[in-house]
């Protein structure tokens, strides 16, 4: 049987009834007092945030001893051991729920089953209008479903013709790249052909020339240059560059050397001379006296 979607208060009331049925009343005062704890602590926090104001800059906060004598900060707390015996007690009931005096008067109307309306003969047109509804929108999601399916193979279609155009166009355009291309190197070829052809006239025009021009040249240049001493023998230059100068030396040093053996041998005879002729003088004065 389908839920009475017509007359909605007839279910709040059974889920209120339900509800407050379920629930202590203890229970439900206990979450309030809990959540009025929690407010007023919030509430407390924010005070006490609020009291002291916020550091001007350059400043902070810090926390300051201000009692009367010093006390000792460290980061352990100290902690004693006390002990106490208590007499046993049973717990405190719970407080009662306050509920306020009654006032007015109850007022109420009974209905009977079937004085309001049909619920089988008043849910048809509901249900005709859902199902409907559903059926037309399932219609409607299915015609979608085959639009996009038709779309998506127009889509294919044409891209697979867009990528066949693509390809043949990227084919012509290599094709003609390759033709333009070879056409280039052809004429590169053909240039580079000309231009050594025409190196190789100017070469062999320019030996031509060069020989004969340097027929009756060389001759002339060859007995020049021969006059002129820059065609020689290798070992009577080598004789007259290296030879002879060191020859010329050893005979210079050795010359050198004689005249210092003859310098010193007559310094020596010079010096034993004149000290025969002192000796002499000396005996013929020891003589004389």
């Amino acid at each position: 049987m389908f839920p009475n979607v017509d007359n909605p208060f007839i279910d709040a009331g059974v889920f209120k009834a339900r509800t407050s049925a379920q629930l202590d009343p203890v229970e439900i005062q206990r979450n309030q007092e809990a959540c009025r704890r929690a407010l007023a602590k919030r509430r407390a926090k924010e005070i006490l945030r609020s009291r002291s104001p916020e550091p001007v800059e350059g400043r902070k906060h810090i926390d300051v001893q201000t009692e009367l004598y010093l006390e000792e900060l460290s980061d352990r707390v100290e902690e004693k051991d006390m002990e106490c015996q208590t007499d046993a007690f049973l717990d405190r009931p719970p407080t009662p729920l306050f509920i306020p005096a009654k006032t007015g008067t109850d007022v109420a109307t009974q209905i009977l089953e079937g004085e309001l309306f049909d619920f089988d003969l008043e849910v048809k047109p509901i249900l005709e209008v859902l199902i409907g509804k559903t059926i037309e929108q399932a219609l409607l999601e299915v015609m979608e479903e085959e639009e996009l399916a038709n779309l998506r193979a127009q889509q294919r279609t044409f891209e697979e013709l867009r990528n066949a155009e693509l390809a043949e166009a990227q084919r012509l355009e290599e094709q003609e790249r390759r033709h333009r291309e070879e056409k280039e190197r052809r004429k590169r070829q053909q240039r580079e052909m000309l231009l050594k052809e025409k190196e190789t006239a100017e070469k062999v025009a320019a030996r031509a020339f060069a020989q004969q021009y340097l027929a009756d040249l060389i001759p002339s240049v060859f007995s020049s240059l021969r006059d002129n001493g820059y065609f020689y023998d290798p070992v009577e230059r080598d004789v007259e560059t290296g030879f002879m100068p060191w020859l010329m030396g050893e005979v210079t040093k050795a010359l050198e050397r004689n005249e210092l053996g003859r310098t010193v041998l007559d310094i020596l005879i010079r010096e034993v001379v004149e000290k025969r002729i002192d000796d002499y003088s000396k005996l013929e004065e020891s003589d004389l006296i």
